[in-house]
Order: C-alpha cells, then sequence, then structure tokens
C-alpha cells in the first residue's frame, strides 16, 4: 500500500487519481473505536464506497473517544494494527493516524477539518459513515451542524432498522441532510465479539483471521475491563 505525502508520517493512504472528467475526490472517513474491528465494519464501508462512488475509504481509528469509557477501551496501537491488517486486501482502503497521534480527545470535527486541509488540492468531497446508533447522538457532537455543512453524513444500519428514530431524535431539518445506507452485516457488533473471547466461545467467521490472531497473541478481550 503506498504512502502519500500527508503530513501525518504514520498514515497508510492509496495514492490514487480521481476518474477521468471528475472534478473532485470522493473520500469516505470511516471513523470508529474498532474495538475490534470486524467484518460488520469492512462491509459497510465496501457498500458505502460503491454506493456513494467513493474514490476510496480511510478508516480512522478513535484515540481518547469522548462518549467512550477508557477502561472498555484495548490500547489505542492494537486498534490501529487490527485496522491495518483488516482492510489490507482491499485497494481502496486505507488506515489513518490522525486521531490516535492526536493528543486529548478524538473529535469528528476535528478529523474532517484534518482531511479537507489534507486533500485541498484534490477538492474533497467528504462522506462520513458512521452507525445510525451513532447519528441518533449527533446533538451531542462538537459543532455538529459544521460536521453536517463540511461533510455528507452518511447514517449506516442493518437492514428493517426504522429510520423514523433517526430522524425524531436528530430533528427532520438534520434528517433530509443525511444519506442512508443498510448495511447487511451490521448484525456483528464489536460488544459480543469482546464477549465471546471472554468467555472462550469462538469469534472465527466474525473478523479476518489476522484480526483473531492479533487478538489471541495479545490476550486482548481476555479479562473483563
Amino acid at each position: 500500500m503506498a504512502r502519500s505525502s500527508s503530513p501525518q508520517d504514520g498514515d497508510l493512504f492509496i495514492a490514487r487519481t480521481r476518474p477521468p472528467g471528475r472534478k473532485s475526490l470522493r473520500l469516505g472517513i470511516m471513523g470508529g473505536t474498532f474495538n475490534p474491528v470486524h467484518y460488520g465494519h469492512l462491509l459497510c464501508a465496501e457498500q458505502a464506497r460503491c454506493k456513494f462512488n467513493m474514490d476510496e475509504v480511510v478508516f480512522v481509528p478513535s484515540g481518547h473517544p469522548p462518549h467512550k469509557k477508557e477502561a472498555d477501551i484495548a490500547p489505542t496501537e492494537h486498534r490501529y494494527l487490527m485496522t491495518v491488517l483488516a482492510i489490507s486486501t482491499n485497494p481502496y482502503f486505507s488506515v489513518s493516524r490522525t486521531e490516535v497521534d492526536r493528543k486529548g480527545k478524538s473529535y469528528a470535527i476535528d478529523t474532517i477539518r484534518y482531511f479537507l486541509e489534507t486533500y485541498k488540492e484534490r477538492n474533497p468531497r467528504l462522506y462520513f459513515i458512521t452507525g445510525s446508533d451513532a447519528v441518533m447522538e449527533i446533538l451531542t457532537w462538537r459543532r455538529h451542524d459544521e460536521i453536517m455543512d463540511l461533510a455528507t453524513v452518511i447514517a449506516a444500519s442493518r437492514p428493517g432498522y426504522d429510520f423514523n428514530k433517526l430522524r425524531d431524535a436528530v430533528g427532520a431539518d438534520r434528517f433530509r441532510k443525511l444519506k442512508l445506507l443498510q448495511a447487511s452485516a451490521l448484525a456483528i457488533s464489536s460488544t459480543d465479539i469482546r464477549e465471546r473471547v471472554r468467555d472462550t466461545r469462538p469469534i472465527k467467521y466474525l473478523l479476518p483471521e489476522s484480526v483473531e490472531h492479533h487478538i489471541r497473541k495479545h490476550g486482548l478481550y481476555s479479562n473483563p475491563a
């Protein structure tokens, strides 16, 4: 995987040229704790990439997420490395360390501004991909209205999800700005995987083998936080 000339030395990017005739880079940002990353995340990103005709999707593991309890989260470097392992076979995916290396809490608005600045010469159009449950809490996000002005927010859910709940939570005006995506593998959850590891139950086929091996090798999630 090629490195770009990004100012973030640890970032893994794809040096991709946009299709002929396209005036802007269509870049997906897949943010999340990835604790651990699993096939639901990967399939969601791929379905979003295809549905919205993106040039690539950058996975951005969170460093210090403001809405999560630190005790429940695996060490940052492990989550970053598992994400690198998980996306390695998809040429349209890459991983960024921007939140991993940023001091303080990880806020979506800072990440969006970072990518707008990094790719400013390519006239980027950003798509911020996250779960519908996270979007339900968007009013608690820092500068949430600015986020929706600077990027297209994609609310991903499992098939059969009632998006009326989301509309009621964020309001009709904000809801109209959202793009909706039903991702077929989002029934898989990181919480369930962590519980399975603690209970010594199988996690095979819920996440890439390379990620499973990393969890086993380093004893992640084996004991309650």
